[in-house]
Protein backbone atom coordinates (compact mmCIF):
# COMPACT_ATOMS: atom_id res chain seq x y z
CA UNK A 1 0.00 0.00 0.00
CA UNK A 2 1.23 3.45 -0.87
CA UNK A 3 0.80 5.16 2.47
CA UNK A 4 2.76 6.77 5.26
CA UNK A 5 4.66 4.07 7.18
CA UNK A 6 4.52 6.01 10.41
CA UNK A 7 0.84 5.39 11.13
CA UNK A 8 0.28 4.27 14.71
CA UNK A 9 -2.93 3.02 16.23
CA UNK A 10 -1.83 3.91 19.75
CA UNK A 11 -3.69 6.79 21.45
CA UNK A 12 -2.26 10.24 21.64
CA UNK A 13 -1.73 11.92 24.96
CA UNK A 14 -4.95 12.22 26.99
CA UNK A 15 -4.20 15.89 27.50
CA UNK A 16 -3.82 16.68 23.82
CA UNK A 17 -6.36 18.99 22.21
CA UNK A 18 -7.67 17.46 18.98
CA UNK A 19 -8.49 20.91 17.64
CA UNK A 20 -4.86 21.98 17.94
CA UNK A 21 -3.54 19.02 15.96
CA UNK A 22 -3.27 19.33 12.16
CA UNK A 23 -5.65 17.21 10.11
CA UNK A 24 -4.46 14.31 8.01
CA UNK A 25 -6.15 11.84 5.68
CA UNK A 26 -7.07 8.89 7.91
CA UNK A 27 -10.13 7.23 6.38
CA UNK A 28 -9.68 6.03 2.82
CA UNK A 29 -12.49 6.25 0.27
CA UNK A 30 -13.48 2.54 0.47
CA UNK A 31 -14.03 2.81 4.24
CA UNK A 32 -16.12 5.97 3.83
CA UNK A 33 -18.21 4.58 0.97
CA UNK A 34 -18.73 1.36 2.89
CA UNK A 35 -19.91 3.31 5.94
CA UNK A 36 -22.51 5.38 4.11
CA UNK A 37 -23.72 2.54 1.90
CA UNK A 38 -24.24 0.40 5.01
CA UNK A 39 -26.17 3.19 6.71
CA UNK A 40 -28.36 3.69 3.63
CA UNK A 41 -28.99 -0.02 3.10
CA UNK A 42 -29.83 -0.73 6.74
CA UNK A 43 -32.24 2.20 6.96
CA UNK A 44 -33.91 1.20 3.71
CA UNK A 45 -34.11 -2.49 4.59
CA UNK A 46 -35.54 -1.81 8.04
CA UNK A 47 -38.15 0.66 6.77
CA UNK A 48 -39.34 -1.73 4.04
CA UNK A 49 -39.40 -4.88 6.19
CA UNK A 50 -43.16 -4.74 6.76
CA UNK A 51 -44.14 -4.01 3.18
CA UNK A 52 -45.12 -6.70 0.69
CA UNK A 53 -44.92 -4.12 -2.08
CA UNK A 54 -41.30 -3.25 -1.31
CA UNK A 55 -40.12 -6.76 -0.48
CA UNK A 56 -37.73 -6.95 -3.45
CA UNK A 57 -36.11 -3.70 -2.33
CA UNK A 58 -35.84 -5.05 1.22
CA UNK A 59 -34.17 -8.25 0.02
CA UNK A 60 -31.87 -6.39 -2.37
CA UNK A 61 -30.64 -4.04 0.33
CA UNK A 62 -30.15 -6.93 2.74
CA UNK A 63 -28.04 -8.88 0.27
CA UNK A 64 -26.10 -5.71 -0.50
CA UNK A 65 -25.21 -5.39 3.17
CA UNK A 66 -23.85 -8.94 3.23
CA UNK A 67 -21.66 -8.15 0.23
CA UNK A 68 -20.46 -4.93 1.85
CA UNK A 69 -19.50 -6.75 5.04
CA UNK A 70 -17.58 -9.33 3.00
CA UNK A 71 -15.66 -6.48 1.39
CA UNK A 72 -15.03 -4.80 4.75
CA UNK A 73 -13.61 -8.00 6.21
CA UNK A 74 -11.25 -8.29 3.23
CA UNK A 75 -10.31 -4.61 3.45
CA UNK A 76 -9.75 -5.05 7.18
CA UNK A 77 -7.00 -7.52 6.29
CA UNK A 78 -5.33 -5.90 3.28
CA UNK A 79 -6.51 -2.28 3.33
CA UNK A 80 -4.87 0.88 4.63
CA UNK A 81 -3.44 0.77 8.14
CA UNK A 82 -6.30 2.66 9.88
CA UNK A 83 -8.77 0.24 8.28
CA UNK A 84 -7.03 -2.98 9.35
CA UNK A 85 -8.52 -4.86 12.27
CA UNK A 86 -5.12 -5.56 13.79
CA UNK A 87 -4.49 -1.82 14.09
CA UNK A 88 -7.67 -0.83 15.93
CA UNK A 89 -8.98 -3.87 17.81
CA UNK A 90 -7.79 -3.81 21.42
CA UNK A 91 -8.40 -5.98 24.47
CA UNK A 92 -10.68 -5.33 27.47
CA UNK A 93 -7.99 -3.38 29.34
CA UNK A 94 -7.71 -0.84 26.50
CA UNK A 95 -11.49 -0.47 26.36
CA UNK A 96 -11.62 0.03 30.14
CA UNK A 97 -8.80 2.58 30.04
CA UNK A 98 -10.50 4.52 27.27
CA UNK A 99 -13.87 4.61 29.07
CA UNK A 100 -12.13 5.71 32.28
CA UNK A 101 -10.42 8.52 30.38
CA UNK A 102 -13.84 9.65 29.13
CA UNK A 103 -15.28 9.65 32.65
CA UNK A 104 -12.27 11.56 33.99
CA UNK A 105 -12.73 14.18 31.26
CA UNK A 106 -9.19 13.51 30.01
CA UNK A 107 -10.14 11.47 26.94
CA UNK A 108 -7.58 9.54 24.97
CA UNK A 109 -7.49 10.70 21.37
CA UNK A 110 -7.09 7.93 18.81
CA UNK A 111 -6.12 8.55 15.21
CA UNK A 112 -8.41 5.74 14.09
CA UNK A 113 -11.23 3.99 15.91
CA UNK A 114 -11.21 4.23 19.68
CA UNK A 115 -11.18 0.85 21.52
CA UNK A 116 -14.86 0.98 22.49
CA UNK A 117 -16.06 2.08 19.06
CA UNK A 118 -13.93 -0.58 17.39
CA UNK A 119 -15.80 -3.40 19.11
CA UNK A 120 -19.14 -1.77 18.35
CA UNK A 121 -18.17 -1.87 14.68
CA UNK A 122 -17.25 -5.55 14.91
CA UNK A 123 -20.59 -6.20 16.57
CA UNK A 124 -22.42 -4.45 13.74
CA UNK A 125 -20.54 -6.48 11.14
CA UNK A 126 -21.37 -9.73 12.93
CA UNK A 127 -25.02 -8.78 13.38
CA UNK A 128 -25.29 -7.88 9.71
CA UNK A 129 -24.17 -11.37 8.73
CA UNK A 130 -26.60 -12.98 11.18
CA UNK A 131 -29.49 -10.79 10.03
CA UNK A 132 -28.64 -11.55 6.43
CA UNK A 133 -28.37 -15.30 7.02
CA UNK A 134 -31.71 -15.54 8.83
CA UNK A 135 -33.31 -13.27 6.24
CA UNK A 136 -32.06 -15.49 3.43
CA UNK A 137 -33.38 -18.56 5.23
CA UNK A 138 -36.80 -16.99 5.76
CA UNK A 139 -36.96 -15.76 2.16
CA UNK A 140 -36.18 -19.26 0.90
CA UNK A 141 -38.54 -21.05 3.31
CA UNK A 142 -35.74 -22.61 5.34
CA UNK A 143 -36.15 -23.05 9.08
CA UNK A 144 -39.78 -22.05 9.42
CA UNK A 145 -41.15 -19.45 11.80
CA UNK A 146 -38.31 -19.83 14.29
CA UNK A 147 -35.84 -18.25 11.87
CA UNK A 148 -38.37 -15.59 10.92
CA UNK A 149 -38.55 -14.62 14.58
CA UNK A 150 -34.77 -14.72 14.89
CA UNK A 151 -34.47 -12.44 11.85
CA UNK A 152 -36.79 -9.90 13.43
CA UNK A 153 -35.05 -10.08 16.82
CA UNK A 154 -31.59 -9.68 15.29
CA UNK A 155 -32.73 -6.76 13.15
CA UNK A 156 -34.11 -4.96 16.20
CA UNK A 157 -30.92 -5.74 18.14
CA UNK A 158 -28.91 -4.25 15.29
CA UNK A 159 -31.11 -1.16 15.35
CA UNK A 160 -30.36 -0.74 19.06
CA UNK A 161 -26.62 -1.11 18.45
CA UNK A 162 -26.79 1.42 15.63
CA UNK A 163 -28.46 3.81 18.06
CA UNK A 164 -25.66 3.29 20.58
CA UNK A 165 -23.11 3.82 17.83
CA UNK A 166 -24.71 7.12 16.84
CA UNK A 167 -24.87 8.21 20.48
CA UNK A 168 -21.20 7.32 20.87
CA UNK A 169 -20.29 9.40 17.82
CA UNK A 170 -22.20 12.39 19.19
CA UNK A 171 -20.60 12.10 22.64
CA UNK A 172 -17.11 11.55 21.22
CA UNK A 173 -17.49 14.52 18.87
CA UNK A 174 -18.42 16.71 21.83
CA UNK A 175 -15.71 15.41 24.16
CA UNK A 176 -12.93 15.55 21.58
CA UNK A 177 -14.27 18.76 20.02
CA UNK A 178 -14.07 17.12 16.61
CA UNK A 179 -16.80 16.51 14.05
CA UNK A 180 -16.57 12.75 13.58
CA UNK A 181 -19.41 12.72 11.06
CA UNK A 182 -17.45 15.22 8.99
CA UNK A 183 -14.35 13.04 9.17
CA UNK A 184 -16.27 10.13 7.69
CA UNK A 185 -17.18 12.40 4.78
CA UNK A 186 -13.84 14.08 4.14
CA UNK A 187 -11.64 11.31 5.49
CA UNK A 188 -9.53 13.87 7.33
CA UNK A 189 -9.07 13.78 11.08
CA UNK A 190 -6.87 15.39 13.72
CA UNK A 191 -3.57 13.51 13.66
CA UNK A 192 0.08 14.11 14.26
CA UNK A 193 2.25 14.64 11.16
CA UNK A 194 3.02 11.35 9.47
CA UNK A 195 0.09 9.53 11.10
CA UNK A 196 -2.18 9.59 8.09
CA UNK A 197 -2.27 7.79 4.77
CA UNK A 198 -1.03 9.06 1.42
CA UNK A 199 -3.77 7.86 -0.89
CA UNK A 200 -7.54 7.51 -0.56
CA UNK A 201 -7.78 4.56 -2.98
CA UNK A 202 -10.61 6.08 -4.99
CA UNK A 203 -10.24 3.35 -7.61
CA UNK A 204 -11.19 0.68 -5.05
CA UNK A 205 -14.15 2.78 -3.91
CA UNK A 206 -15.23 3.17 -7.53
CA UNK A 207 -15.11 -0.57 -8.08
CA UNK A 208 -17.21 -1.08 -4.94
CA UNK A 209 -19.86 1.36 -6.14
CA UNK A 210 -19.87 -0.23 -9.60
CA UNK A 211 -20.34 -3.71 -8.08
CA UNK A 212 -23.23 -2.53 -5.91
CA UNK A 213 -24.95 -0.79 -8.83
CA UNK A 214 -24.48 -3.84 -11.06
CA UNK A 215 -26.04 -6.06 -8.40
CA UNK A 216 -29.00 -3.70 -8.01
CA UNK A 217 -29.56 -3.65 -11.78
CA UNK A 218 -29.52 -7.44 -11.92
CA UNK A 219 -31.98 -7.62 -9.04
CA UNK A 220 -34.41 -5.20 -10.60
CA UNK A 221 -34.20 -6.92 -13.97
CA UNK A 222 -35.60 -10.00 -12.24
CA UNK A 223 -38.33 -7.99 -10.48
CA UNK A 224 -41.24 -9.31 -12.60
CA UNK A 225 -40.30 -12.87 -11.67
CA UNK A 226 -39.48 -12.37 -7.98
CA UNK A 227 -41.66 -9.42 -7.09
CA UNK A 228 -44.88 -10.38 -8.82
CA UNK A 229 -47.95 -12.28 -7.80
CA UNK A 230 -46.13 -15.62 -7.55
CA UNK A 231 -43.92 -14.31 -4.75
CA UNK A 232 -46.82 -13.31 -2.58
CA UNK A 233 -47.10 -16.85 -1.28
CA UNK A 234 -43.52 -16.74 -0.09
CA UNK A 235 -42.98 -17.20 3.62
CA UNK A 236 -40.71 -14.18 3.75
CA UNK A 237 -43.80 -11.99 3.54
CA UNK A 238 -44.35 -12.83 7.21
CA UNK A 239 -40.98 -11.46 8.33
CA UNK A 240 -41.77 -8.07 9.79
CA UNK A 241 -41.20 -5.85 12.81
CA UNK A 242 -44.69 -5.81 14.17
CA UNK A 243 -47.95 -7.76 14.20
CA UNK A 244 -48.69 -7.68 10.50
CA UNK A 245 -50.86 -10.80 10.46
CA UNK A 246 -53.78 -8.54 11.32
CA UNK A 247 -53.36 -6.87 7.94
CA UNK A 248 -53.84 -10.14 6.01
Amino acid sequence: MNEAPAFRAEPQSPTSDACAVPKALVWDAPVRIFHWLMAFCFAGAYLTAESERWRLLHVTLGYTMIGLVAFRILWGLIGTRPARFKNFLRGPSAVKRYLQSILSRRPEHHVGHNPAGAWAIVGLLALTLMVGATGWAAYNSVGGESLEGAHELLANTMLALVGLHIAGVVVSSWIHRENLVGTMISGRKSAEPGSGIRTAHYSVAGLMIAAVLAFWILQWQSAPATGGANSRDHSFSHVKHGDQDKDD
